[in-house]
């Protein structure tokens, strides 16, 4: 079973699942067996990787609903790989993705002048 299948079954099953940092929190725990918490044990990598995936892509879409008149938004995540930046981009109307970048290559003050440079490129054309 997939990850993204075990947090989909809980939430069917009505828990509540986050990652807090390494942990996996889950709610209400007088619901929790011995056998769920095995399977936890058993993927939590995979599962806390997913879940953190999600949050980033759930931060990225807030970003854009507070901000009406941009047509994206980024987010870098410094702390979950230990190689790579990640990168979160929603763009209104299409699609969130991300990119890794390894962190030696990483400039954040280059991807905003980047995206500064995308602004001024679509205001010109409209």
């Amino acid at each position: 079973m997939k990850a993204i299948e075990i947090i989909a079954y809980l939430r069917e099953q009505n828990f509540t699942v986050k990652a807090d940092g390494d942990f996996i929190e889950l709610s209400p725990p007088e619901r929790i067996t011995d056998e769920l918490i095995q399977r936890l044990r058993k993927h939590k990598p995979s599962i806390l990787a997913e879940l953190k995936r999600e949050e980033r892509r759930l931060k990225v879409l807030a970003m854009l609903s507070e901000k009406p008149d941009s047509q994206r938004t980024i987010s870098s995540d410094l702390e979950s790989d230990p190689d790579n930046v990640i990168l979160t981009i929603a763009i209104r109307n299409s699609a969130t993705f991300e990119m890794l970048i390894h962190k030696y290559k990483y400039d954040g003050l280059v991807l905003l002048e980047m995206l500064h440079s995308l602004d001024r490129t679509t205001e010109s054309n409209h």
